[in-house]
């Protein structure tokens, strides 16, 4: 399907934010390649200055002449100026491989400096011109180095002081083993592991040596190690703190404009308003992409907010930031009308994600042969006493939306608050009064006392709106104690009563890679979709891909295909870490670059995620 989307003329005054964009934009760079050669040539003399200062026999070997045209040492200073030479070039060789302007500073500086070095070493100029040579290269081509920061977090400094601490100590142990006919009497390892932890912190340890020269290498390279490690650490430490990705107020004012005006073309639009996404305006203010940064990919999800013919000017503007921060640009989830623009706009490439299941409430009903298992189930749960209550939140009162938020944080199962791309992550704050919430509640038994106020609730759906007669599962989470099939009642009573409210399309779950698992499970089906729909299978022990597929088939809704929009076939692992990550699928202990923090206050958290989060989906 083709949409003829043409750029906006610009009659209203631009937005601040997108035109600085636009203007800050890198012009297109003619060698894609030369960061890339630079960064891996940087990592390789990085290495061999490290090599040449650990190993003294190093120069005796075959790998001489091919080290001697690298920086290196003769003295002990100079042996140890290499070797932090090295560790960092080793360290920036990442950054420099993505344009990033500061790397670029710091190898600039370091490059003549382990030249000089290496002088010192031979007493000569000729083994130091490949740093030289290197260093004129990217100082020509400064203008491939163009890219900001990331955004930062003090957790940083954590990670760098853990990783650069392990680095260091097992550098520091094999600087230390490496010198046994130096040695006195014949240490042990934990000897030198004791020798190693003391030295970085300056100290003498247990092991002594027969050379003057190799002791005072030893001490002097453990004593860099450690202050290496001090001195990264306090940097990432002390530098200023860039703000975390936040929806400012004024942000969310133009976003629930576009919303009031667009948002019923995309059942997403609503998720735009999480706390914890940036947003990016086109130059008229009429259309908006929100994203978060994850690991260097700068992820949005959806379709862009407000008016179509907008896009592409929201679009330019948000390449443009990914362009001047060297990210990975990538959306989850677009729409077969958003993924052809961004693909035309933007010249990237897009890929069938899955499908979500959209049911019309105007044609639902239970009755009829497909509906009959549901049915059963419905009809079994409502005779052991359950029954739901279909309201917007805005009818709720304080103290209802406090029970329901504790509720669902109780029911939740993980410690980690999960979603992005399909999670508003609050439940109940202002303007959110529109949101749709199907609470169930189970009737105490006859002769069974009345608990206190909540304690009848037993499971409950969020919608967030979709347009003016929409709405889009946000939450869906119930007590495990509870009986099976809840979650089924929960849904039809949705369906019967928000036609009530003016809702007329509700969209479920997201299924991930429907279509796969659907013709891989036909007649006919050959060996390569039959495969791949048993790999599904297998991942779903996991994360419910094959059961949540199943589950939303009950209801028998109509299938709309979601797109990943991505640049280069190369970046798929690493955005689909990110998006991992993002939905938090994935932890790694610590805040990750680009994480906001979740807003305080009343939050149930969330389950719809892109890889399954029905708790009862069987």
């Amino acid at each position: 399907m083709s949409v003829p989307v043409s750029v906006e003329p610009s009659t209203e005054q631009p937005r601040r934010r997108g035109l600085q964009t636009l203007r800050s934009q890198a012009a297109a760079v003619p060698r894609a390649w030369l960061p890339g050669v630079v960064g891996y040539a940087c990592l390789l003399i990085g290495l061999l200055d490290i090599c040449s200062a650990v190993f003294p026999k190093l120069r005796h070997t075959k790998v001489h002449t091919f080290a001697g045209q690298l920086p290196g040492a003769t003295t002990t200073l100079a042996a140890v100026g290499t070797l932090m030479v090295g560790i960092l070039l080793v360290l920036l060789a990442h950054a420099l491989r993505r344009r990033k302007r500061r790397a670029w500073r710091a190898v600039c500086v370091l490059l003549p400096v382990g030249s000089a070095l290496h002088m010192l070493r031979w007493h000569q100029p000729g083994p130091g011109a490949v740093s030289i040579i290197l260093f004129v290269v990217i100082l020509v081509h400064r203008r491939e180095f163009y890219a900001k920061a990331d955004p930062r977090t003090r957790w940083r400094a954590l990670a760098n002081l853990v990783v650069m601490g392990a680095f260091s100590v097992l550098l520091g142990l094999l600087i230390v083993s490496v010198h046994p006919k130096s040695e006195l009497g014949d240490p042990t390892m934990i000897q030198r592991l004791e020798e190693t932890v003391y030295g970085l912190f300056g100290f003498d340890g247990p092991i002594r040596y027969g050379s003057e020269r190799i002791s005072d290498l030893v001490a002097y390279s453990l004593g860099a190690l450690g202050l290496l490690t001090a001195v990264t650490t306090a940097y990432l430490a002390l530098r200023p703190e860039k703000p975390e990705p936040v929806l400012t107020a004024e942000d969310e004012v133009k976003v629930r404009e576009l919303l009031d005006r667009h948002g019923r073309r995309d059942s997403l639009g609503y998720f735009a308003l999480r706390r914890d996404k940036s947003v990016l305006f086109s130059p008229s203010g009429k259309a908006a992409i929100s994203y978060r940064v994850v690991s260097g990919v700068m992820l949005a999800s959806g379709d862009p907010v407000g008016d179509v013919e907008a896009w592409p000017g929201a679009i330019k503007v948000f390449m443009a930031e990914a362009r001047e921060h060297a990210w990975v640009p990538a959306v989850m989830g677009c729409s077969e009308v958003g993924g052809e623009v961004w693909t035309r706009e933007a010249g990237l490439d897009a890929l069938e994600l899955g499908d979500e299941a959209i049911v019309d409430t105007s044609t639902f009903s239970l009755s009829g042969r497909a509906m009959r298992n549901v049915r059963q189930m419905v009809k079994r749960i409502e005779r052991n006493g359950y029954s739901c209550k279909v309201r917007r939140v805005g009818e709720l009162t304080l103290e209802e939306k406090r029970h329901i938020a504790d509720a669902a944080a109780r029911w939740r199962g993980t410690d980690t608050e999960r979603g992005f791309s399909m999670a508003l992550g609050r439940f109940g704050e202002t303007g959110d009064d529109d949101c749709v919430v199907v609470t169930a509640h189970k009737a105490p038994e006859e002769g069974e006392p009345a608990g206190p106020p909540g304690s009848d609730l037993k499971a409950v759906l969020h919608f967030v709106p979709w347009g003016p007669d929409g709405i889009s599962l946000e939450l869906m989470r119930r007590d495990r104690e509870a009986d099976p099939g809840l979650n089924e009642l929960l849904i039809v009573a949705a369906l019967q009563e928000v036609p009530a409210l003016g809702v007329r399309r509700v969209s479920l779950n997201f299924a991930m890679f429907r279509s796969a698992l659907a013709r891989g499970e036909r007649i006919g089906a050959g060996p390569v979709l039959r495969a791949w729909r048993g790999l599904l299978v297998f991942l779903s022990r996991w994360f419910q891909i094959e059961s949540l597929y199943k589950f939303n088939a009950k209801f028998q809704p109509e299938w709309e295909p979601r797109f990943l929009v991505y640049k280069q076939t190369r970046d798929l692992p690493r955005i689909g870490f990110a998006a991992m990550q993002a939905e938090a699928f994935i932890t790694l202990g610590l805040p990750l670059i680009g994480r906001g923090k979740q807003p305080k206050g009343p939050q149930p958290g969330q389950d719809r995620t892109p890889v399954g989060t029905v708790t009862e989906a069987a």
